[in-house]
């Protein structure tokens, strides 16, 4: 009988406040491999688990004599992406071919580890057969499968020790015999390295996952198992000494690094929802990076693993929400995630900004206001949008307070205020991009600006979904969100206004302008930031009207943004909003709107 996980409070509220510590994530960890031994059991009760029998057999049989070895392949890289990938293509397999035969693969691996005899065909695609967390057999052209045979010592002799057993893979007549110390390299043969570091006494063993079946086969000549070693050693002694709970936590939970293709330009990195504890990276370059990378996506690791067990939210809020970090629309579940994964950059960029010194303290202090700014606005974007649970509301509410703790940046407001500025003008870009004014609420509104009668409730707002890559908002952007880290204050808003009604479809001026109104506290700012496609439609409506009927009388001829925004902003007053009644706040939450956030407690930080 399988009895429910059970949470304890305490536990609970740690993982919410960022942290959990060890027995949080080990009880994570227990947690998800039960998970995926009810992934396969409803896999072979499905209608290819006829295909996974010949796997799952050899499973059981080692646990039998091993189970030690089993629980190492199910809790590892890439038995639960397996899982979710079968369950996904079977029974129509739509998408591409059936991932059950590679549990073969797993089984393969448990049997050696455990030097368990065994004989299983495994699948080969591309001449490749991939043995996770083992390595790769080259050159096998175009064979479906290979047997892979796994021949015991007469004595057992403890598991994974290297050399305990003789491993051969026969295909089409070829016979394959593998190193005897399979960590070696050998003719066609490709194995999987394992970065072993320790510092102060915390061990961190990582295999460098290059084997599991779904990814491309990389070349890792320029960054090589010697210099993964020698990053992991380095940012672990960081993480060690800086952040030892968080180390623990990595000790405990982490099982491996993905080596991703390197992107044009950065660090690229990600989480799998289904391998718990496994991290997919480019090449860090430097030992900070892969240190804050490791932080980062562990923090998804720990939410995908606790989602399992509690349900922080339900459906009916928005579907597609604003996340400051993301240049396309977030579900709520990909919203949450991003809060959470952001506090770990927040613990690092605290530490980073207390430890540095000269021009390396300056940009670590940008870059925790910019966290700071990041998660704020996250939270107030969730508490006003998501549809959350209480143990949601709880959750959100414990997470506030970290970051409350870690509001303070320094005695130097420049980066507050830069940081700002940059948020409220990416947030009036991405709703040019993203938000869709509606027409009949467009109209609706210009016949009561144009009849001098308050603007009433403004129309619902609909967000476009995305579809395929979603770049950045472009050069233009950044350079002028690059400016802003210099820059004293914003371009004067009655400028930036000028410049808006002389080129009103360049996004740019849209960002300019809210930043600037924002940053002056002017009314009509948070509809600026907040509803940047409804005032652009409407203005372009209005001038285009007053154009066409220039004798017309209208309440400002033509049209002021600012005048406009600010007449949105109060949809009763007949002259016009009070100022102050919409200030903006460095973190985005409105006065109106201030009384249920999560925040509500929490300094401006930008």
């Amino acid at each position: 009988m399988i009895g429910p996980y059970v949470l304890p409070d305490d536990d609970f509220d740690a993982l919410a406040a960022g942290e959990g510590g060890r027995r949080a994530v080990l009880l994570l960890l227990r947690a998800r491999r039960s998970r995926n031994l009810l992934l396969l059991r409803h896999t072979l009760d499905g209608p290819c688990g006829k295909a996974a029998e010949p796997a799952a057999d050899l499973l059981a049989d080692v646990e039998r004599v091993a189970p030690e070895a089993v629980r190492s392949v199910i809790d590892g890289p890439a038995f639960g992406t397996w899982a979710a990938r079968t369950l996904r293509d079977c029974p129509a397999h739509r998408r591409g071919a059936c991932a059950t035969p590679d549990l073969a693969a797993l089984a393969a691996l448990a049997a050696v580890r455990a030097a368990h005899p065994a004989r299983i065909a495994v699948p080969v695609r591309e001449g490749r057969l991939r043995l996770p967390g083992l390595g790769t057999v080259t050159g096998l052209g175009g064979l479906p499968d290979a047997l892979v045979v796994v021949e015991a010592p007469a004595e057992r002799l403890p598991a994974a020790a290297p050399g305990t057993c003789r491993i051969r893979v026969l295909a089409a007549g070829d016979e394959r015999v593998l190193p005897r110390d399979p960590s070696r390299p050998g003719h066609g043969w490709q194995p999987v390295a394992v970065l072993d570091v320790r510092h102060r006494g915390q061990e961190l063993r990582l295999p460098l996952e290059t084997a599991a079946p779904e990814l491309p086969a990389l070349e890792t000549a320029s960054a090589g198992p010697a210099a993964w070693r020698e990053l992991l050693r380095q940012a672990w002694e960081l993480l060690v000494e800086n952040h030892p709970r968080r180390a623990e936590e990595l000790a405990a939970g982490l099982n491996g690094i993905v080596p991703l293709p390197a992107p044009a330009r950065g660090v690229e990195s990600a989480t799998s929802r289904h391998a718990f504890g496994t991290v997919l990276t480019s090449w860090p370059a430097d030992p900070e990076r892969l240190a804050l990378t490791l932080l980062h996506e562990f923090q998804h690791s720990k939410l995908s693993a606790l989602t399992d067990l509690v349900t922080l939210y339900e459906p009916g809020g928005r579907t597609r929400l604003y996340a400051p970090w993301r240049p396309d629309p977030r579900p709520p579940g990909g919203l949450l995630q991003g809060i959470y994964a952001h506090l770990g950059d927040l613990a690092f960029w605290q530490e980073r900004s207390g430890s540095r010194h000269g021009p390396a303290r300056a940009d670590a202090a940008w870059r925790l206001t910019r966290t700071l700014a990041h998660v704020e606005r996250g939270l107030t974007e969730a508490a006003d949008h998501v549809h959350l649970t209480a143990l949601g509301a709880r959750f959100l509410e414990r997470l506030a307070r970290t970051v409350r703790d870690g509001a303070g940046t320094g005695g130097d407001p420049r980066p507050t205020r830069a940081v700002a500025r940059v948020q409220a003008g990416d947030e009036a870009v991405w709703r040019l991009r993203w938000a869709a004014a509606d027409e009949a609420g467009a109209e609706r509104l210009a016949a009561l600006w144009r009849s001098g009668r308050p603007a009433g409730p403004l129309p619902a707002e609909h967000v476009r979904a995305a579809t395929g890559a979603v770049a950045g908002p472009g050069p233009e952007f950044g350079r002028w969100a690059a400016r802003q880290r210099g820059a004293e204050r914003a371009r004067p808003a009655r400028e930036a206004a000028a410049a808006v009604a002389a080129g009103p479809h360049r996004a740019q001026g849209w960002a300019e302008l809210a930043a600037a109104a924002a940053e002056e506290g002017l009314p009509g700012a948070g509809v600026l930031v907040r509803r940047t496609e409804l005032i652009q439609h409407l203005f372009l409506r209005l001038t285009a009207q007053e154009e066409a009927m220039p004798a017309k009388p209208t309440p400002d001829h033509p049209p002021d943004p600012l005048t406009l925004a600010a007449w949105l902003t109060n949809p009763t007053a007949e002259d016009g909003p009070a100022v102050g009644e919409e200030g903006v706040q460095n973190t985005g939450v409105s006065m109106s709107q201030k009384a249920r956030s999560p925040l509500a407690k929490t300094s401006a930080t930008g």
